[in-house]
């Protein structure tokens, strides 16, 4: 237990703070959801129209000049974002030391999401940890300590767990496993009433295969080690073979009203976070 307390304590801080760092970059392009409805907090004046009720009029705000004005409050309702992120060993890989290991930009991009999310009044929990949908700021620690101690633990891909019908789930890993292992979880929920995004974490050297002459390939996860006298001349198979997989993806998601997008590791992680906030806010409408 003090082992994992000051594991927490060394990987808590600066998870949060690059998390917060990355949301706050992409906050300013992220539009949210908010807009005119029935709720509490004040959302705008607006110059009264016909078809309004009396009641919505601002009598002290009209006072000031001769237009009569209505105060709108902001719609609320808050969606439930389910977040799983691959924490298998697998994900503890990086081809070059100036890179982040598709874990560590796996964890970010999943905490930096929280932290938008919350912001923009939804609900989130993470599958798989039995913890209820919270929403506000004292959401976002809670689920960084739960990320924090669950290092390399859980399969590749999530376990299936029934959500609440209309519930938004996003997946994020490096989806490498059998197509039909991910496809019978995704349309499973999909029948259920389960909207979702997948997010497909490499490493550009998972891209590009850049290997030649006599290469030795080793597991993360207890797999026999392969030996390739050259590794160039499978690189044009291996390509073709992660272009099909990844076609089958995004028709998986295309069947399924779920939504698509890859993501390698040497590029901007706030380009990949506003582009999933924004597939996110879609589907919200």
């Amino acid at each position: 237990m003090r082992q994992q307390a000051q594991d927490l304590a060394a990987t808590l801080p600066p998870l949060l703070v690059a998390a917060r760092r990355v949301a706050a970059t992409v906050a300013p392009g992220a539009h949210g959801r908010r807009r005119a409805g029935p709720g509490d907090a004040f959302w705008q004046f607006r110059p009264y129209q016909a078809f309004d009720a009396a009641r919505m009029i601002d009598w002290r705000r009209s006072a000031r000049g001769s237009t009569t004005f209505v105060r709108e409050r902001e719609f609320e309702t808050a969606q439930t974002v389910y977040l799983w992120r691959d924490a298998s060993p697998s994900m503890r890989w990086r081809s070059d030391r100036a890179l982040p290991e598709k874990r560590e930009r796996a964890d970010l991009l999943t905490l930096a999401l929280t932290i938008l999310l919350v912001g923009a009044g939804e609900q989130v929990a993470l599958l798989g940890e039995s913890v209820r949908p919270r929403g506000g700021q004292t959401a976002i620690e809670p689920i960084a300590g739960l990320m924090a101690t669950s290092r390399d633990g859980g399969g590749s891909l999530p376990a299936y767990e029934p959500l609440p019908r209309h519930a938004t789930l996003v997946l994020i890993g490096d989806l490498l496993d059998p197509l039909e292992d991910l496809s019978a979880l995704v349309r499973r929920w999909s029948a259920e009433g389960v909207g979702g995004h997948m997010l497909q974490v490499t490493d550009p050297a998972e891209e590009a295969f850049p290997y030649r002459g006599r290469v030795r390939f080793e597991g993360l996860e207890a797999e026999l080690p392969h030996l390739l006298g050259r590794a160039e001349a499978v690189s044009t198979e291996y390509q073709e073979r992660l272009a099909r997989h990844r076609d089958g993806l995004a028709e998986l998601a295309r069947q399924t009203g779920w939504t698509f997008g890859t993501h390698t590791t040497d590029r901007s992680a706030e380009s990949a976070l506003l582009a999933l906030f924004a597939v996110i806010g879609d589907r919200f409408g």
